[in-house]
């Protein structure tokens, strides 16, 4: 699986939580889903990413995002050690 086809499974499951979806809410997606694109790249290569910064999240909801991403990655079948890493990067 492609970081782009991680991040659009990604964004749906984001997108369904009715928590999380308000806070989209005139984002303009096309960019939003280029930017997680290139930080879960960066991530998956062991360099830092900054994946949702300046949406106003709280912690609780951060890690929710996270657990998202994580759970989209092993339904990919990505190896733990990746997985960790883009797990870490989002978590920052």
């Amino acid at each position: 699986m492609t970081p782009q086809e991680i991040v659009h499974r990604w964004l749906r499951l984001v997108t369904a939580d009715a928590e999380l979806s308000p806070y989209l809410v005139g984002v303009d997606r096309v960019r939003l889903a280029a930017h997680l694109t290139a930080s879960v790249t960066a991530a998956l290569a062991g360099e830092p990413a900054d994946a949702w910064g300046g949406l106003g999240l709280s912690e609780e909801q951060h890690r929710r995002i996270g657990d998202y991403l994580v759970g989209v990655c092993w339904a990919a079948d990505l190896p733990e050690g990746r997985i960790a890493r883009v797990r870490r990067a989002v978590a920052r």
